[in-house]
């Protein structure tokens, strides 16, 4: 069984203050390895999963079966529901557990996009959980990084070169194979070939075709193939639906659809004390880096995973209120990546596959936001700190950097 310390760290944290916790993330992503694995620290615990007809069948005839737990001694049980998101009436459920049970058990909830569909919007689980997610692999969870978030915070630009050639061995798996635990264990890449190829299929004819109700899945299976080449510009919805012949409307609800069931992120501009800033535009980014063929989005897509990965672990352990945008202004001017604390802006990070010199765009940003700066690169053999009207940018290898997030 593979250890994801990283997420149980979070489980423990939230687990300690709340007994109804919500896991969710993409499909295959290892949610139930994890729950297993939690389980493993509990005298007394219950499996249950929603796609196992003896399971359902026990469900529909006693909603309460879990009480029937021979326990091996008084310590409170944890309560796993896997895919429970599949009932018709599970939040229902879940909020007449929490009120009677909740003195009693520790319930730990998982499934895909569904959770973070009513966690959005108002939900009548409202102040009975906590919600945390499980993503892909990145290089500062395979690397173990321990590094605080106090030490991120007070000086984002400290780096080494230790360790160098594991984690740039560790970046080229995760470019050719995805973070996705069943092509990036086995090392190989006729298991992604095969993997990838089902994944979204399966994903938009199964799970949301299912949820959804939506009929143009074959619409929206080539939107979702389009994609991979739009990466790193800021998604135009109008030129999309033209392509594709269908409404504004549909190709809009079938992006926020790819972003509820995983499949897609998207980062919006960030506007505060950027004159004539862009505010409207999206960036869409992958969970399947390797679909993008295009070097140089392919590396942007990857440093966006880490980026989203560090800011969605921060804000589910509490350590702030932490969100992450690109710039761009109407002179086309354009930062990929901007790190913001409470609408403050944190930290600049640009991605360049092989330019190691700052742009005087870059140069330019950093000026006016008045923050640290880092310019990652896929290939070097060391980093170096450039001055910048007395500040400084630190240009560095991006599994160097990255594999150092909190």
């Amino acid at each position: 069984m593979e250890k994801r310390p990283l997420y149980d760290k979070i489980w423990q944290e939230l687990a300690a203050s709340k007994p109804m916790i919500l896991l969710a993330g993409p499909r295959q992503v290892g949610k139930t390895t994890l729950s297993r694995f939690i389980s493993q620290s509990f005298t007394n615990s219950l499996y249950f999963n929603w796609d196992i007809q003896e399971h359902r069948r026990d469900f529909i005839d006693n909603p309460t079966f879990f009480e029937s737990l021979k326990r091996k001694d008084a310590s409170k049980p944890l309560i796993i529901f896997d895919e429970i998101h599949k009932y018709k009436e599970w939040k229902n459920y879940l909020k007449g557990l929490y009120d009677r049970f909740h003195k009693e058990y520790l319930f730990l909830v998982s499934g895909s996009g569904r959770l973070d569909i009513y966690h959005k919007g108002g939900d009548s689980l409202a102040g009975r959980y906590y919600l945390f997610h499980l993503w892909p692999f990145t290089i500062a969870e395979r690397a173990e990084a321990n590094r605080s978030m106090e030490d991120f915070i007070a000086d984002p630009l400290q780096l080494d070169m230790e360790g160098a050639g594991e984690l740039k061995a560790l970046w080229k798996n995760l470019s050719e194979l995805s973070g996705f635990p069943e092509p990036f264990l086995s090392g190989r890449r006729q298991i992604y070939n095969r993997w990838t190829k089902a994944y979204g299929q399966q994903l938009i004819r199964e799970d949301i075709r299912d949820l959804t109700g939506i009929k143009s899945i074959l619409d929206m299976e080539t939107l979702y193939m389009m994609l991979p080449s739009r990466v790193g510009n800021p998604l135009s919805i109008p030129s999309l639906a033209r392509d594709l012949k269908v409404s504004y409307n549909s190709v809009q609800n079938w992006l926020s659809i790819f972003e509820r069931f995983f499949l897609a992120f998207s980062i919006g501009p960030f506007t505060k004390k950027i004159s004539r800033a862009i505010s409207k535009e999206r960036k869409v980014y992958l969970w399947d880096s390797p679909q993008i063929k295009e070097p140089s989005a392919r590396f942007e897509n990857m440093v966006a995973l880490e980026l989203w990965r560090a800011v969605s672990n921060w804000n589910e352990l509490g350590l702030g209120s932490f969100s992450l945008h690109f710039i761009k202004n109407r002179d086309q001017q354009e930062v990929d990546f901007l790190m913001a604390e409470r609408g403050e802006p944190l930290i600049l990070i640009e991605a360049k596959l092989s330019a190691d010199r700052p742009s005087q765009v870059f140069r330019k940003f950093q000026n006016i936001l008045r923050i640290p700066a880092v310019q990652l690169i896929e290939e070097s053999d060391g980093f170096r700190t450039i001055r910048n009207e007395g500040r400084n940018i630190l240009v560095a290898p991006a599994y160097q950097w990255l594999s150092r997030l909190p």
